[in-house]
């Protein structure tokens, strides 16, 4: 885990990200300035943080957005509304400990563990326990 990457503005977790070994999170540089990532000049969701003067889109209301990667991206949606609820601080924390844990934030391109759910409460749940739905919690 990359924590000083943190989380990107949309909710994604650059500190987890193997995608792009040169990306230095979308918060980096200021964030208007990103020459070196091919996707700046289409994220819609990092347009409407910018003109919303937003640190995230952790400062709005994420469950009720459908702009950019909340159209059909339930993970972002997710990841945004967990740092909403409870802060970007607590969310690093819960995803490194997953990460630990052998929870998998990329494990094929950029489809992972947190990418088998079909409800943002249930994305949510899965950062906060480290636990599927219906998966028991082992005592250690």
């Amino acid at each position: 885990m990359k924590r000083e990457l943190g989380i990107a503005r949309c909710g994604l977790a650059c500190c987890l990200c193997s995608e792009n070994i040169t990306c230095k999170g979308c918060k980096q540089d200021g964030f208007l300035e990103l020459s070196w990532c091919k996707d700046a000049e289409w994220c819609e969701n990092r347009k409407c943080v910018i003109e919303k003067k937003l640190k995230g889109c952790y400062e709005c209301n994420p469950t009720e957005c459908h702009k950019g990667l909340y159209a059909e991206k339930i993970k972002a949606i997710a990841f945004a509304e967990y740092a909403r609820r409870y802060g970007v601080e607590d969310l690093l924390d819960c995803l490194e400990r997953n990460e630990q844990n052998g929870i998998v934030y990329h494990r094929e391109g950029i489809m992972g563990d947190y990418d088998v759910f079909d409800e943002v409460e249930e994305v949510i749940e899965f950062i906060k326990t480290g636990k599927k739905a219906g998966e028991k919690k082992t005592s250690v």
